[in-house]
């Protein structure tokens, strides 16, 4: 009998609770109560298990246990609305369904949460808290809001999901890309906050990082076939295996042509790389597999001289043709600078409109007029892109960058 102690719960918890609240809404169709079930099903868990041993069937015996909870439940309750669900519930099985059908339920619960009728905050909220599992608390800490703020923007959410009647389903058809667009744009931005934190003092928020990839994971298991997710998640292992070498030992920010890249992570390097050249033979590119491929060019080299620029600047193209983006147009700018030199970088740069109160923009700007020997235009634009930088760590390596080229 395997030994049973907290922390096993816990991997049970994270591993199980997404796909178990998924099953108990479709059986329910009601967010609160399925949480709730799964909830007391996992508490119960934590009593029991310890003594009894852990189930065949871990999922099974949370899902089985929700159900019972849900149904008495809805026996405490006299409306009938909830003598219905009941007897939805009664006529269910005691055992989840097929892996498959459970696999759906997940992918349905996913389109819920990231329905377009939902405000963008309110989708990576309700992802997190329904897929994740993580508490309340827990997203309002990780995204620096107060908990009663984040308590009541999920609320809202599922408010919104209930009396809009947002239906618990995957979009077919010609809805399906636009649907699929707003679901792989919640998980890359629990990346990107996590990976380089909108505030705060850290750069770096490895819990909310380890969570979207999780998220892609789950996506591409249940969308093999969608060459967009694979790019997803391949760009995200690929950005994740710097992350040992993107801070130093004071936790300042290190760039990527400074970064010790013995220290980044080969499994992950090569995971994304075999993920990238996956994407190639399907030949639907798109920008999340672009921007993968960028990056497996970056991992590619084993110095930063040995970067393949030619080849970046031609991944950009194609990039800023499917994403014509100022914010695109100005990472195209800096593979111009490597390739061409940075005067015609510059230029470019400057034509872009819309960037203003951008700290990027700022920054990239000042690294090429230092780079044209335009000291002092170089620390002003330094001194300008600082109070736009949203972290501690970004600020610290501009006021650094300034004082060098004072210097």
């Amino acid at each position: 009998m395997t030994t049973v102690d907290a922390a096993l719960v816990e991997r049970v918890f994270r591993a199980e609770y997404g796909r178990t609240v998924a099953v108990l809404v479709r059986l329910t169709g009601d967010i609160d109560l399925a949480e709730e079930a799964v909830q007391d099903a996992f508490t119960l868990a934590v009593e029991r298990w310890p003594a009894s041993g852990l189930p065949a069937s871990p999922q099974g015996w949370i899902v089985t246990t929700a159900r019972n909870r849900a149904i008495d439940r809805l026996r405490r309750e006299a409306s009938r609305d909830a003598r219905h669900a009941q007897a939805q519930l009664l006529q269910a099985p005691a055992e989840p369904e097929e892996v498959g059908a459970v696999q759906d339920d997940r992918l349905r619960l996913i389109f819920t949460c990231c329905h377009p009728a939902l405000a963008p905050a309110a989708r990576v909220a309700l992802t997190l808290r329904l897929l994740g599992g993580l508490t309340t608390a827990e997203i309002a800490h990780a995204f620096l809001v107060p908990e009663p703020t984040m308590a009541q923007r999920i609320s809202r959410a599922k408010g919104k999901i209930r009396d809009a009647r947002i239906p618990y389903r995957v979009p077919a058809g010609a809805d399906l890309p636009e649907r699929l667009r707003a679901v792989l744009a919640v998980v890359y931005l629990v990346f990107n906050e996590g990976y380089a934190a909108s505030s705060g003092e850290r750069l770096v928020r490895e819990d909310l990082c380890a969570e979207a990839i999780r998220l892609g994971r789950v996506l591409r298991e249940l969308m093999p076939d969608e060459p967009e997710v694979m790019g997803l998640l391949a760009l995200m292992l690929l950005l994740e295996s710097r992350r040992p070498a993107r801070t130093a030992p004071d936790g300042g920010l290190v760039r990527l042509r400074d970064q010790d890249r013995s220290l980044w992570d080969a499994a992950l390097v090569a995971e994304g790389q075999d993920l990238v050249r996956r994407c190639l033979r399907r030949d639907r590119p798109g920008p999340y597999q672009v921007q993968a491929a960028i990056n497996a060019v970056h991992s590619d080299a084993a110095t930063a001289a040995g970067t393949d620029w030619a080849q970046i600047l031609g991944l950009y193209d194609l990039l800023l043709a499917l994403t014509p983006t100022p914010v695109v147009a100005l990472h195209r700018a800096v593979a111009v600078a490597e390739v061409h030199g940075p005067a015609p970088a510059l230029a470019l740069v400057d034509e872009l409109d819309g960037l203003e109160r951008h700290h990027l923009w700022h920054a990239v700007r000042a690294d090429l007029l230092r780079r044209l020997g335009r000291r002092h235009e170089a620390v002003t634009a330094y001194e300008a892109a600082i109070p736009l930088a949203s972290s501690a760590a970004e600020r610290d390596f501009l006021r650094r960058a300034a004082d060098d080229v004072r210097d």
